[in-house]
């Protein structure tokens, strides 16, 4: 059975030991969430995410895995379905020196994290490693971490809700306070 079928498109709660998935710069969000299958659903779309880069990536990614980028990861249209794909997978983080702005942010609204990580080159592909966005750091099997920037409050708390429309969902059907 693949990923897709067998990951739900909600984040862990706790850091999931996965696996270190690396890619190089300017990884466009057309080869994650690649034109021709844009009409498909989510789970057909995810089937191909990455697989012009890395063929193996859509089949053998597994929940807790961490996407690490070179600089500029998420360049090209704002497609939201290239992190909403990642995030399908069971993608923990993704993590790179730098993103494109509309990724790094359709990627938050869509509760997947992505951190600057002026370190994310000395992480090796293959290695094991548990994400932590409390922390801002990946915590690797050997007892190393690499730090990453911290993100701001506003934006954990939509992370942790599983993106904006959850965080909205939960602060608009809360009691309200006295008048």
């Amino acid at each position: 059975m693949n990923a897709v079928s067998e990951v739900s498109a909600t984040p862990p709660a706790s850091p999931v030991p996965g696996r270190i998935w690396r890619f190089g710069d300017n990884v466009d969000t057309d080869a994650m969430a690649p034109g021709l299958y844009m009409k498909a659903g989510i789970d057909e779309l995810a089937r191909h995410c990455l697989e012009n880069l890395r063929p193996e990536f859509p089949r053998d990614v597994r929940r807790g895995d961490i996407v690490v980028g070179g600089s500029n990861f998420g360049v090209g249209s704002s497609r939201e379905q290239a992190p909403q794909a990642l995030r399908h997978l069971g993608v923990a983080a993704v993590l790179a020196p730098s993103f494109a702005g509309l990724f790094y942010r359709n990627a938050i609204n869509l509760g997947l994290p992505v951190l600057v990580c002026a370190g994310a080159d000395a992480l090796a592909d293959g290695a094991t490693a548990a994400f932590d966005l409390d922390g801002a750091c990946l915590r690797l099997d050997d007892g190393s971490s690499i730090a990453c920037e911290p993100v701001p409050d506003f934006l954990r708390a939509l992370l942790h809700a599983g993106g904006l429309v959850p965080h909205l969902k939960a602060r608009l059907s809360a009691p309200s306070g006295p008048a």
